[in-house]
């Protein structure tokens, strides 16, 4: 499958799956140091792949016939300092309300680790500016997620399915703490809780086997 398809494909998935809404939300794929991604405009369920353009890390159009997403700037700027090769936006319900709500999504599941453990929330700018970009940018470092004040999340990943389970999860642990929130007050993982995790995980447990 081509670069254009897999954001085809994926942008598809990400309307089925809720995680944005009319034109929002963009995708992105890196090779080398060409980008494909979504163009302006375009409802990602209504894509086809000569519709999506390719720019290059520069930031200059190489091939397509349509404008490329507004937020370009922002996966750029990832790409720039990241080894990421794919990158995810969406605005996803319950990302959002964390987004709007809070500076940080705090660990509540120790998947929370898949994505670097605390989510940040970089700082409001406007969408497409260079100050979204360097304040994504901030909050992503060390991390596979962020989330953008009163906008939304991005993920990144080795892979578009990479990027697009990231994504996933990090709706999916949104969910959990605003979910949470209306029976009590969420308990947080505490830093030896989760480095307990992680020991476990580089030394899972062994099972005899019967003779």
């Amino acid at each position: 499958m081509s670069l254009r398809e897999q954001l085809c494909e994926y942008g598809r998935r990400a309307v089925e799956l809720g995680l944005v809404i009319g034109t929002s939300g963009n995708l992105s794929v890196r090779e080398g140091d060409l980008v494909a991604v979504t163009p302006s405009g375009v409802a990602l369920d209504r894509l086809t792949p000569e519709m999506c353009p390719v720019v290059d890390v520069e930031g200059y159009l190489v091939e397509g016939g349509l404008q490329p997403s507004s937020e370009t700037p922002m996966h750029l700027a990832v790409y720039a300092t990241t080894d990421a090769q794919a990158i995810v936006h969406t605005h996803s319900v319950f990302g959002t309300i964390v987004a709007t709500t809070m500076t940080e999504l705090p660990p509540v599941h120790y998947n929370a680790l898949l994505l670097g453990g605390v989510v940040k929330v970089a700082e409001y700018a406007t969408y497409g500016t260079p100050e979204l970009a360097a304040n994504v940018r901030a909050a992503m470092e060390g991390k596979k997620a962020a989330l953008m004040a009163n906008h939304g999340g991005v993920t990144v990943g080795a892979t578009l399915e990479e990027a697009f389970e990231a994504t996933r999860l990090l709706e999916w642990l949104c969910e959990v703490y605003v979910r949470g929130l209306s029976v009590g007050k969420p308990a947080i993982l505490t830093n030896e809780q989760l480095n307990a995790v992680i020991e476990r995980a580089l030394n899972p447990p062994t099972f005899p086997r019967r003779l």
